[in-house]
């Protein structure tokens, strides 16, 4: 089922010159002390992972032989799609569209399992012979944080459980990930590019058994992650680099609540309640809300590249208050503008 442009992201519906809210990457790149520490790297020799996995492994409180580094979360759906075999794989949607992109590229047939408004997620719902399930949180792009003890339910003999937590630095605290956490068929993808706003660099990393994690390793090229990248994961795994993105997280989130009581206020305009990470994604009473935008000076992430969504779904990244403050009156404008 390839209704949608999976291919489809963020990237492709920025507009030079206008206020981008289309990325859900930290906006102002690397705080300087990360961008000296990615500077200072070897590009001369050949990239050794051995201080990258160690300090990615004690972050997580993980051996590091439990830890697979990859260039960005997308490297990691495409790792698992080539090595895994599953029989019924079931994507649940809205989410990320990289993951069903790669096991489609891969051969594999993917049923979809759509939730609806609010997007809360009943692990019931799964179908029980699903022998491998792929789940966002928070997910991209309804922004909501499920029950960590919602996907430890989908657990289960032979079955491979795949949990996107690229967004999961975004929430103070992180109660709901599963990274730290050691279970027969649990798959965790991790990003270091959003927070950090690294996106060009390609930065991530997967947590799993270490028998998942060397049959993901077999089918990745050699020397897959560059020596600034490997700096990255090292620098942003220490503790006081966890303790700044915390705090990062904090502050996001204040900016964030104010963005979604604009929003909120305005008629007709419905934002999915509780986001947890760097975006929301609201729905509107038009299918051109975007393109109005755009006309406006705002670039934001159309929804009708997402299965489950439509033409009249938005997905807004964080910013400051001024730039919330703009938006919100330029939604209000673009809505009561007439159709075309």
């Amino acid at each position: 089922m390839t209704d949608v442009d999976l291919a489809h992201h963020g990237d492709r519906d920025t507009v030079p010159g206008l206020v981008d809210l289309a990325v859900n990457v930290r906006a102002g790149g690397p705080p300087a002390w990360l961008g000296e520490r990615i500077a200072q790297a070897d590009v001369v020799a050949y990239p050794d992972q051995t201080a990258a996995l160690a300090a990615v492994a004690a972050r997580h409180g993980r051996p590091p032989r439990e830890v697979l580094l990859t260039a960005g979360a997308a490297e990691a759906f495409v790792l698992l799609a080539r090595a895994l075999r599953p029989r019924h794989a079931v994507v649940v949607h809205p989410q990320f569209t990289e993951p069903e992109a790669a096991l489609h590229a891969a051969g594999h047939r993917v049923e979809r399992l759509l939730l609806a408004p609010p997007f809360g997620f009943d692990p019931a719902a799964v179908p029980a012979d699903a022998d491998l399930v792929v789940v966002g949180n928070p997910t991209n792009p309804t922004s909501v944080l499920h029950p960590a003890g919602a996907l430890r339910a989908l657990l289960r003999p032979g079955r491979t459980v795949v949990v996107d937590e690229a967004f999961a630095d975004a929430v103070p605290g992180e109660p709901e990930s599963l990274a730290g956490e050691s279970h027969p068929g649990l798959v965790v993808v991790r990003s270091l590019t959003k927070t950090w706003g690294i996106a060009g660099l390609r930065a991530g990393y997967v947590l799993a058994g270490h028998e998942t994690v060397d049959r993901l390793r077999d089918v990745q090229p050699a020397w897959p992650v560059s020596a600034p990248a490997l700096a990255a994961a090292a620098a942003c795994s220490l503790p006081a680099a966890v303790v700044e993105a915390e705090a990062w997280a904090a502050a996001l989130g204040a900016v964030r609540d104010d963005l979604v009581t604009r929003l909120g206020a305005i008629p007709d305009v419905r934002v999915v309640p509780a986001p947890a990470a760097s975006f929301v994604l609201v729905e509107t009473p038009c299918d051109d809300v975007r393109t109005r935008l755009l006309r406006r000076g705002f670039a934001v992430r159309r929804g009708e590249t997402f299965p489950g969504l439509g033409a009249r779904w938005v997905r807004i990244a964080v910013r400051d208050t001024a730039t919330s403050t703009a938006l919100a009156d330029a939604l209000r404008a673009a809505l009561a503008e007439a159709p075309a």
